[in-house]
């Protein structure tokens, strides 16, 4: 057990440090190629930030264990909500000024709705799988498409300083290798380590996917809002958050149907996407309030991670 602890524990420490390169490699080659700043944001550094938690589901669902990929996927999510904004709104309210941010809302809310009926019905499946990854083109075609059009969203000012300067293209391609090749290590040895100790424990992957591995691989979401939020650019820790959770969406969760099809434990039906949509719901109602000055608060913060706190709860009396 301790041997898989530690791998487990090392996994994360690479997988968070390979994300980062990867991120700054990637967006690197991008602004480097002309692309602009807000493009980049919305799309390139959203798939990077999430390219820990795909590769943990492809890796999962090959070796047959797509209740870690699943679990990874919503626990994600879940975590992205409760513990991450909680937190970040803990420290210093988040108010929400871009107009691209209030449209991602409702379709994220709506893709979550979407992804709950193609799984209750059979589990999922390659076409349940396929549909979700279509849905995730023509998501990233509206946001180039909206990114083109409102070139002066507030958020784009706040992306421009977080996009890598100009570097020459060959450390950014050195970089970009970097981090995928210590994404594709970590992913491996991650879910090694937490497949074994879930059978140590006699749990499911699906809880470890939900507790542990979503955790871990939400901590570059976690250091990237509060550092947002500290500098004074709340609508990027806001997109941050929504853009993770749209690719969880269709580009996680998916792929664990079209690698792996096959039923869901009932657990993930009755238990893990309600609260995973009670969370997008939330964050839906609290960023649309009813008054001029869109935030949230300290208090919504603390019931946001009241929440979190309680879903763990759960799952641990589920263990027992």
């Amino acid at each position: 057990m301790l041997i898989y602890c530690a791998g487990l524990i090392a996994g994360l420490i690479l997988l968070i440090f390979s994300a980062d390169r990867f991120v700054f490699g990637t967006a690197a080659i991008a602004r480097n190629l002309g692309v602009p700043p807000l493009i980049i944001g919305l799309t390139i550094v959203g798939f990077g930030t999430s390219a820990p938690e795909i590769l943990v589901s492809v890796i999962a669902s090959w070796q047959g264990n797509p209740g870690l990929a699943v679990g990874n996927a919503l626990g994600s999510n879940i975590a992205n909500i409760g513990l991450i904004l909680g937190c970040t709104a803990l420290i210093m309210p988040i108010a929400v000024h871009s107009r691209t941010l209030r449209r991602e809302l409702p379709i994220l809310l709506l893709t979550s709705l979407g992804c709950y009926g193609l799984s209750l019905y059979g589990g999922l499946n390659r076409i349940d799988g396929v549909i979700m990854v279509v849905g995730l083109f023509v998501f990233l075609a509206w946001l180039t498409h909206t990114a083109i059009r409102h070139r002066h969203d507030p958020l784009s000012a706040e992306i421009e300083k977080e996009v890598p300067q100009p570097i020459p293209t060959s450390m950014a391609l050195l970089w970009f290798s970097i981090g995928l090749i210590g994404l594709l290590l970590s992913s491996r040895l991650l879910v090694w380590s937490a497949v074994q100790i879930a059978k140590d424990l006699g749990i499911s992957d699906l809880i470890i996917g939900l507790t542990i591995v979503a955790l871990g691989t939400s901590l570059p979401e976690l250091a990237t809002s509060i550092a947002s939020v500290l500098k004074k650019e709340d609508d990027l820790a806001i997109g941050n958050i929504i853009g993770s959770n749209m690719y969880n969406l269709l580009a996680v969760y998916s792929l664990a149907g079209i690698i792996h099809p096959g039923p869901l434990e009932p657990n993930v039906l009755t238990r893990d996407f309600p609260w995973m949509i009670g969370f997008t719901c939330a964050l839906f109602l609290i960023a649309f309030q009813f008054r001029s000055q869109k935030r949230i608060n300290r208090l919504e913060g603390g019931l946001l991670l009241g929440g979190y706190c309680s879903y763990q709860a759960l799952l641990y009396q589920s263990t027992l």
